[in-house]
This record gives C-alpha cells, structure tokens and sequence, in this order.
C-alpha cells in the first residue's frame, strides 16, 4: 500500500499497518455514510487517530445505480497524528458498478478492491456506462480483487429470521462492515451493542443487521480468498478524554459554550439549508443552555430574528450557506450601523446558485469581506479542522461581543461533515468573554443632566454602549438611518457620515489588537511559504510535512483571522522567494494579499467540489522550490 508502513510481528501473523485509508461507495440507499461512520467510530474507540470525509451526492434523488447517485465515505486511520482523509484509498468497497465507475480511479495502484458481485447485473452495469461487465474483462488486474456475493449471503443469513428479501437486502451494508472489520482486526461488538440501541423498536431490522454483520465478518474468517488480516494500532495521544466529532457538531457546542463563557442567553434563527442545517438540529437538542432556536420561514426573517435578539440583549447566531450570505445581506448591512453583537455562521458548498450543494468549497470569502452595501467592514473567521469549529466559535463570539459588531464565521462542507478526535477541554482554559450591559448614564448634559447616549463609544475598541430595552432612563433608538456619532440621533450631514463611517472601519481595525502573534511552522529559513485559511490546513499540514521528510526546507502559515489580518503578515510574507496560496476557490484570499502587501503571491486552486490532495500541493511546493534553485544556478552562472 503506498506510503504505508507494513510489518508482520505479531504473534497471530496479522500484518501491521501505520495507516489504513478505506473508502466505501454505493448507491445513496446503500448505508454507506453509516457504514463509514461506524467504521469510523469504532476505530476512535480502539485509540487510532482517524480523519473523514462523507461524500453526499449533489442530485436529492439521483437515478438508483447511476453514478450521478453515487454516496460515499472515505476514512483515514492511522497509529500516528495525522490531518487528511487522504489522497488515494487502500481499499475501495464498491457495492454497485456506478460506485466502480465513479471511485476506482481514487484508488491507489495494487490497493484492495471489494465488490458486491451480486449488484453487477446487465441492467445495472447499463446505468452505470459499462459496455461489459468490468469483474469478468481483466481491467481491473492493477488491483487486488475480491468479489463478494454480499446481496445474495445477507438474504441467506435473514430468511431464517422471517426476514423478507427485499427488507434483507438493505442490511448488506452491515456484512461489508463486517467484512472489513475482520480484515483489518477492528472489533464488532460495539457494533452489535449500537445496533441493539438504534433498532431496537423493530425486532426483525435489528436481527437483520446483526446476522449480515456477523456473516460478514466470518465471511472473511472461513473465505481463503480473503486472505491475511490487517492491524493499524492505537496512536500515541496526549492523555485526556476524547470524543470523535464532526464540524458542524464542534460548531454548535461551542455557540453553546460562548454563550455560557458571555452569560447570555442565546437566540439563533435559523433556515435550513445544506449544509448547515446539522447546526440547527443539534442546538435545538439543548434548550437547558438557555437557547432558543427558531426555524424562520426564510433566510431574510432568520436573520432579523437574531438582531432583533441582540437588541434584546441575547446572544444572536444565524447560520446558513452562501446563497443565504446574499439573502441576509440587506440585514447584515443593518448590524453594521446599529453595531449590536450578530454572530453569521457560513459553512461554504459549491457555488454560484444552488451549484453542488453537497460539496465542499471555500468561495464565500469575496461575499464575507465586501457583500453588504455602502461601507460596511465586519470581521471575518475562518475556522481550519473539525475540531477547531469549537474554537472558532468562540472567538467568533468573543469578537461580536467586544467590538458590538455582526460577524462572519467562515466553515466549509469538508469541515461540516468530516469528522476527527477531539481532546475535550479544560472548562478552566476556556476564556471569559463576558462582556457588562449599560445600565446607568453615560453623559452628563451642558445644563447637567443625566443623559444616555448609545453611540459614545470606548476609547480602545471604539465600541458603542449595549444597553438592553427597558432599563429604566436609558430609552434609546436604532435604525438604518445615520446616526449622530455620541448622541445616536439621525444625522444626515455629509461631514458626520463620514465620521461615522471612519469610526466603523476603525472599530474593525482596532480587532487587530487583539490576534495573537502568527505561528510558523517548518523550516523558519526557508525561501517557500504556504499561506493558507480554512480547511485546506489539513492538506498544506500534511504536504509540507512530506516535502520536509523529504530532504526540503518550507514553512507555512496558516491564518484564522481573515478581516482584519493579522497585523504581523506583512512583514512574514515579505521574508520568502516565493508564497504559495491554495485555495478551494479561483484566488481570493491570493488577490486580497497581492494588492494589500504588493507580495507576489501565488494561488494554487481548486474549484471542483473536492477538498486538496496533500500531493496536489507537494508538487507545488517541489516546482517553487526547484523554481529557486534555478534561478540561482542562472545568476551564478551569469556572474
């Protein structure tokens, strides 16, 4: 298996692998995305680190058997850290010819290949493109080939349990789990105890499951063709208690743990859309947090929800995909000149329009920095693993509160849906973000009355006042007209406009105060950086590491904090030869550097709804680096 260490040194003779990357594919109604993610979960319960990435088909109800239909599940275990689900499979369950059709060139030379031979029939091989039948024409002699009858032994092992064919079939996904987890030695008891919990209001579902799972299992126990079993062992984890998590579950607990870190209650208004929704369901899971979710009736009224929340004194999320960006915009614009506290989550697909809403993009960025009318700056976040979603939330929060200033929160499909382990926090390392409400007078009058004025702002963050409804002597208005810097009174004059317009921008410039020194990591004397955001971090982390076993020298950063940028970029970009961008977009972050610090930086980037490939930016790296070295070679030639 490429790039996989393999060794024989137990004493049953299993082989010994440093990581194990399986990809299963099938129709949309096949169980695959839970046969990944049990697959999944068990080898997070057995110690190994692990990386996923679900693969949902874009079409909601693509024809059944065509490649257009197409779900899958990629997983990554390993005995070692590791950040991708990476680039090519060693294994490739394919339960249909359009799963073949669609991922056999995903997987890597010489790597395993089981299919469902019962499903490679002449009507299915047709939907799929084949002309004949791929298991019987010696095309696939450059891998290991095991045709399972996985359909016709899962009927088999239900009839006696007064199971009916067509409702048997549906367990197959459970005899390919149990067929790979003999072959690479994961235990399936704690399958068999989540089954028993999951069906466990309909007896014969549950039977069923059960029966195909261990007949797959023993399958590849009594079946010589099968052949040696594998181990990837646990990793080697800084002690704590861990939880494998998704994004859009790590983005949820940690709104729900900025709003216990700020002591407010917390209000999102939400419209569902893929793929954010997950963020919806699970915060409306947890309403003993203090939170209230609503399910708006558009992307326009969600939003209002969350800044009418705000004005109330709540903690006001929204979250939504790019098309909902553009729907909110109008109120976004609206946060921006009340300046209240509005945290606008964004988890990024495949665009313009509807475009591939199941697959994974980082194209918001332009809509994040400049989408709103007028001149309307707001901070930007961008989260960068599954993990981190947590984090970024956080600071996310932290930021809206301080600064009472909407901002956006920038995930992605990839980090959305993939999953990773997740050492649980110390609840005492988590920051207090708290911030006090207004609840007296802040200005004393030319004839020495007491007044409140809602726009006289702290002399650091430029913050205004947030001073909740109803406090007695504090009655105060907010609208989209412009108001008078200090008293909050409409102010049309060409001179406070302007004014108040500097002090906005100000206010999101002084954020940059508070961004922590830019961590670099490789060769700090290299002459390449790659600078990077979101979540191509798992990607560049894992090239880079690479190309530095390899014998080369390469930096990187990588930058959460997109608007304002970290005040000391400049400066490091301006150390390398050559800088680097990937980006799952055509170069936005790559234009908005080129123009700010007029350093030649380079995008490497990738628009087709698939996160990068380490390799694909290794050979980046190797052709800058090369490119150097030419160069030199040239002047010392020359002189």
């Amino acid at each position: 298996m490429t790039d996989t260490v393999e060794r024989s040194d137990s004493a049953d003779d299993d082989r010994v692998l440093d990581h194990l990357i399986v990809r299963f594919a099938g129709d949309s109604g096949d169980g695959m995305q839970l046969t990944g993610d049990r697959f999944s979960s068990v080898s997070a319960s057995f110690g190994n680190d692990l990386s996923t990435m679900p693969d949902f088909p874009a079409e909601i109800r693509a024809p059944q058997g065509t490649v257009n239909g197409v779900s899958a599940f990629q997983v990554n275990i390993a005995d070692h850290d590791i950040t991708t689900p990476g680039d090519e499979p060693n294994v490739l369950v394919a339960m249909n010819p359009a799963a073949l059709m669609a991922d056999l060139h995903r997987l890597e030379v010489g790597g395993t290949l089981i299919v469902n031979e019962d499903a490679f029939d002449e009507r299915n091989l047709e939907k799929a493109g084949y002309t004949e039948n791929p298991l019987d024409n010696n095309s696939l002699s450059n891998y290991r080939l095991l045709r399972v009858p996985m359909t016709s032994l899962t009927k088999k092992v239900c009839a006696p349990l007064g199971v009916k064919p067509r409702d048997a079939e549906r367990s197959k996904n459970f005899f390919a789990l149990g067929l790979v987890s003999w072959m690479f030695t994961r235990p399936i008891e704690p399958t068999k105890d989540w089954i028993g919990e999951k069906f466990s209001k309909n007896e014969k579902v549950e039977a069923a499951n059960r029966a195909s799972l261990l007949a797959g299992y023993n399958f590849g126990e009594t079946t010589e063709a099968v052949g040696i079993r594998y181990e990837v062992r646990p990793a080697q984890l800084p002690a704590g208690e861990y939880t494998s998590i998704t994004g859009n579950t790590a983005l949820a607990w940690g709104i729900i743990a900025a709003g216990q870190l700020a002591k407010l209650p917390i209000t999102l208004g939400s419209y569902p859309i893929t793929p954010a929704s997950d963020i919806l369901h699970e915060l409306s899971k947890h309403k003993e947090f203090g939170i209230r979710t609503v399910q708006a009736e558009d992307e326009i009224a969600a939003v209002g929800m969350a800044l009418g929340a705000a004005f109330a004194g709540h903690l006001g999320v929204t979250t939504t995909s790019g098309p909902g960006v553009a729907l909110k915009s109008e109120t976004t614009s609206l946060a921006v000149s009340i300046e209240l506290p509005l945290l606008l989550v964004d988890i990024q697909r495949g665009g313009p329009s509807t475009g591939l809403p199941t697959k994974t993009e980082a194209s918001d960025l332009n809509i994040a920095l400049y989408g709103r009318h007028g001149e309307a700056p707001l901070p930007v976040v961008a989260s960068y693993s599954p993990a981190h979603c947590f984090y970024a939330a956080i600071e996310a929060t932290r930021i809206a509160l301080k600064y009472r200033t909407p901002v956006i929160l920038l995930s992605d499909g990839f980090l959305a849906n993939g999953s990773e382990p997740w050492l649980l926090p110390e609840i005492d390392s988590l920051p207090d973000i708290s911030v006090p409400f207004t609840t007296k007078h802040n200005h004393t009058g030319a004839d020495g009355e007491e007044e409140f004025w809602p726009y006289l702002r702290d002399e650091t963050t430029f913050a205004r006042p947030w001073a909740i409804p109803g406090t007695p002597g504090l009655m105060h208005r907010v609208g989209g007209l412009e108001k008078k810097n200090g008293t909050g009174n409409i102010d049309y004059t060409p001179e406070n406009h302007e004014l108040m317009g500097e002090l906005r921008a100000a206010k999101i410039a002084a954020v940059a105060d508070d961004i922590p020194p830019t961590t670099i990591s490789g060769d700090p004397d290299a002459d390449v950086l790659v600078l990077g955001w979101g979540s191509t971090w798992a990607a560049i982390d894992s090239a880079v590491q690479r190309t530095r076993r390899a014998g080369h020298k390469v930096a990187s950063v990588h930058i959460m904090h997109l608007n304002p940028l970290p005040p000391d970029l400049e400066e490091i970009l301006k150390r390398y030869s050559k800088v680097i961008v990937p980006e799952l977009n055509f170069g936005q972050l790559t234009n908005l550097i080129r123009g700010k610090y007029l350093v030649d930086a380079q995008a490497l980037t990738k628009v087709q709804g698939l996160p990068f490939k380490s390799r694909e930016i290794e050979v980046a790296i190797e052709e800058a680096i090369a490119s150097i070295a030419s160069t030199s070679n040239d002047q010392k030639a020359s002189s």
